[in-house]
């Protein structure tokens, strides 16, 4: 009888293949043939799953953001039933930085696609800010319950403070690729900001 192929087992193979090359080389470094060797696979195979490398770029850009949220929600869990939004937003935004390799390989694959697709119009097409997009959602649906437990000024601007958060996040967590500061440095910066959002007293 022939052995039944797990096809989502073997795409996700290929991805995991792709993120390899491209946390070593770069994305813009990444080829099929690179990937189908990486994979252990031969090329006609690797084209079988995916016809293109913008379609396989994009399809290990989905499986990433879907493997941080999970790291997300595992961490969502670990803290106490009863948090503030400021521990939320701060536990949100330590998650977001490049402390280790997974999400090392997350944070270049998607700088690194961002780049490419401002000159490449196959992957420009592709819908991949819905990821932030999302994110900025919840963070401004955070700072909104945090208004109205008067945890937060009533007069901040809860969805320009969301985008700010979001993109202040991703300028740290690119320091900290480039080597600018360490992961530590970059919570502390952040650290700084949440409390001055909040009213906090600095010591805190």
């Amino acid at each position: 009888m022939p052995k039944r192929v797990d096809h989502a087992q073997r795409r996700g193979h290929i991805i995991d293949a792709l993120v390899r090359v491209a946390a070593a080389e770069g994305l813009h470094a990444v080829t099929m043939r690179g990937v189908a060797a990486e994979a252990g696979m031969s090329l006609n195979l690797v084209q079988y799953y995916f016809d293109s490398k913008p379609q396989l770029m994009h399809a290990a850009l989905e499986r990433l953001e879907q493997q941080s949220h999970e790291r997300w929600s595992a961490r969502l869990a670990r803290l106490p039933h009863t948090v503030t939004a400021h521990a939320f937003i701060e536990a949100f935004c330590a998650e977001a930085l490049p402390t280790d390799g997974p999400s090392r390989a997350f944070h270049l694959v998607w700088t690194s696609y961002a780049v490419l697709a401002m000159t490449d119009p196959e992957l420009a097409a592709q819908p991949f800010v819905e990821g932030p997009n999302r994110l900025e959602r919840q963070l401004t649906d955070v700072l909104r319950q945090a208004q109205a437990a008067g945890e937060l000024a009533a007069d901040v601007d809860a969805s320009v403070e969301a985008a700010r958060l979001l993109a202040m996040s991703h300028g740290l967590g690119t320091s900290v690729l480039v080597g600018q500061r360490t992961a530590e440095a970059a919570k502390a910066v952040m650290r700084h900001h949440l409390i001055g959002l909040f009213g906090l007293p600095a010591e805190v």
